[in-house]
């Protein structure tokens, strides 16, 4: 099978490099010429040390690479993918599967990825979503994800495509959940990053993961989303893997946070997109547009976008009113 990722990160590198394993025929999308050049001769992607690209992989800076391909795969950031899927657009074919595998929310129209690219591309689109470093990813490790789409043959074209010994693809109908599952979280792990910078423990993180995935997934099922969804990959298995590892730039920026350092300086010095910076305000303002109470996403608001005090912030949200845990949880 043909197929192309578009976007050279550390993630749709991982991707492309799983796809050519499982003996398709695969392009990656570069930015520039220079950088594709690069790669294609040392056969290396500084933002995902430790693996080699495998070298059948090809590369490409012209979008006429997603011609005559079954698959493409939209992995760029967040913040350009409507103007780079208007750019693919052009070149795909009539049965084309598009899959999503970028995790957040557009700013202002607070779309989820996959309806970015479907309103750009006027097709359904794959989400696919879940618990996964790139650098595991490209090494090998058994990971699983999930690939999401209300069209359930475009979401086992996908599945069928990706699936390996080391990486088991799970399909659902609910890309809604999926996708503000593997949005949210950021924000979530952005938190956890600051409890860790503050100096907190495990169990500072453990309250803080649950409280968190309980108000996504509040917001998620008023959004359309099945309660269920959160419970699996998407949710709290993405939440886990974000939260607790190094790996996860959001974490990273979050500690830096907590710390003492400014939203804008940390994520300089994180050295790549920070997405939970991104998806705290379209998710707050949503969250205020529902009427849905999301005290954990509105601290990090108050935080990254109002300049609030850190550790002030924090122990406001302990000494919030008293209630049940199962009180409005929206999922339970």
């Amino acid at each position: 099978m043909k197929a192309a990722v578009i976007g050279s990160g550390a993630w749709g590198t991982a991707l492309a490099i799983r796809l050519c394993r499982n003996g398709h025929d695969v392009t990656l999308w570069v930015r520039d010429t220079e950088r594709a050049t690069r790669m294609a001769r040392t056969r290396r992607n500084p933002r995902l040390p430790g693996a080699e690209l495998p070298q059948g992989l090809q590369f490409s800076a012209s979008f006429d690479c997603v011609r005559d391909c079954a698959l493409v795969v939209m992995a760029t950031p967040s913040f350009p993918i409507r103007a780079t899927a208007a750019a693919v657009a052009p070149w795909l074919n009539p049965d084309t599967v598009l899959a999503c595998v970028t995790k957040g929310l557009e700013a202002d129209t607070h779309l989820r990825m996959s309806q970015v690219v479907s309103q750009v591309t006027g097709r359904d689109v794959v989400a696919l979503t879940g618990p996964s470093h790139a650098e595991e990813v490209a090494l090998d490790m058994p990971t699983g994800l999930l690939a999401a789409c209300q069209d359930q043959e475009k979401a086992e074209f996908v599945q069928n495509a990706f699936m390996a010994d080391c990486l088991r693809v799970y399909t659902s109908p609910d890309p809604v959940g999926a996708e503000l599952g593997g949005a949210l979280k950021n924000v979530i792990a952005l938190c956890a990053g600051i409890t860790d910078g503050l100096g907190c423990g495990d169990n500072t993180k453990a309250m803080l993961m649950t409280r968190g995935l309980t108000e996504t997934a509040r917001l998620g099922v008023a959004l359309g989303a099945k309660k269920e969804t959160f419970a699996g990959l998407a949710g709290v298995g993405d939440l886990i893997v974000t939260c607790t590892s190094m790996h996860s730039r959001n974490r990273r920026a979050g500690i830096l946070i907590g710390q003492g350092k400014d939203a804008q300086t940390a994520m300089e010095e994180v050295g790549a997109v920070v997405e939970g910076y991104y998806a705290t305000k379209s998710a707050y303002e949503l969250g205020k547009a529902k009427g849905i109470d999301m005290p954990i996403t509105e601290a990090a608001y108050q935080v990254l976008y109002l300049g609030a005090d850190v550790r002030d912030t924090f122990l406001g949200l302990m000494n919030r009113q008293k209630k049940a845990e199962s009180e409005d949880a929206g999922w339970l």
